[in-house]
C-alpha cells in the first residue's frame, strides 16, 4: 500500500477530515430535527439512511487516512472504500422517495442497493485487488440515476436537481486529483472535492425534503 504523503500533507488532510466530521455530524443532527416535524416516517427513515451513510463515510475516512501505518490501516482501508457504496446508495434514498410508489422506483431503488452491497463485497472479500474497476464502479452506480432521468428528476425541484448535478460534477472531478498520485497534497484536494461534492448533496436533501414544503 503507497503511503508516502509527508507531515505537511498529512495536516492538510487532517485539517480536511476535522472539518468534515465536525460540520457533517453538527449538519445531519440539525437535518433530521428540521425534518422531523415536516415530512412523513419514510421520508424521515430515508433521511436518516442517508445521514448514516454519510457520517460513516466522513468517519472512516478520517480514521483510515490518519492512522499511521500498520496492519490496522490496511483493515481501514477495506471499510473506508465499502463506505463510499453505502454513501451513494443512502444519498439516493431521499429521493428515489418522491418517486410515485410502484414497480420503476422499487426496482431502482433495489438496484442501487443490491450494487452497493455486491461492491461493498468485494471491498471487504478481496481487499487490494479491482481498485481501478471499483472507481468505475462508484462513478456508474453514482450517475445511474441518468438512466431513469424523467422517474427520478422529474419528480424533484429545479434547484435540488441543480444541487445534485453540482454534486456529482464535483465527485467525478475529483478522481482526477484522487489518482493524480505524484501532485503535493492530491490526498487534500480529493477529499476537499469530496466534502464540498457532499454539501451540495446535503442541500439537495434539504431543498427537497424540507425547504419546499415550508
Amino acid at each position: 500500500m503507497r503511503w508516502d504523503y509527508d507531515k505537511h500533507e498529512m495536516i492538510a488532510d487532517g485539517i480536511v477530515h476535522a472539518v468534515g466530521v465536525t460540520v457533517g455530524t453538527v449538519s445531519i443532527i440539525a437535518l433530521l430535527i428540521i425534518a422531523a416535524p415536516t415530512v412523513g416516517i419514510w421520508e424521515f427513515t430515508s433521511i436518516l439512511v442517508y445521514g448514516v451513510g454519510l457520517l460513516a463515510v466522513l468517519t472512516i475516512s478520517a480514521l483510515y487516512n490518519l492512522w499511521p501505518i500498520s496492519p490496522i490501516k490496511w483493515m481501514l482501508r477495506r471499510f473506508d472504500h465499502s463506505a463510499i457504496y453505502l454513501l451513494i446508495a443512502g444519498t439516493y434514498t431521499p429521493f428515489i422517495t418522491q418517486m410515485k410508489a410502484g414497480a420503476e422506483s422499487l426496482l431502482l431503488l433495489g438496484g442501487v442497493w443490491l450494487t452497493s452491497v455486491l461492491g461493498i463485497a468485494l471491498k471487504l472479500l478481496f481487499p487490494g485487488r479491482f481498485d481501478r474497476l471499483s472507481i468505475l464502479l462508484y462513478l456508474f452506480l453514482s450517475w445511474s440515476g441518468v438512466m431513469a432521468y424523467e422517474t427520478v428528476f422529474g419528480a424533484l425541484p429545479d434547484s435540488t436537481f441543480w444541487l445534485l448535478a453540482i454534486g456529482g460534477i464535483l465527485y467525478t472531478a475529483g478522481v482526477v486529483f484522487h489518482l493524480w498520485e505524484s501532485l503535493r497534497y492530491q490526498n487534500a484536494i480529493w477529499h476537499g472535492f469530496v466534502l464540498v461534492a457532499a454539501a451540495c448533496h446535503y442541500g439537495a436533501v434539504l431543498d427537497c425534503l424540507v425547504l419546499t414544503r415550508s
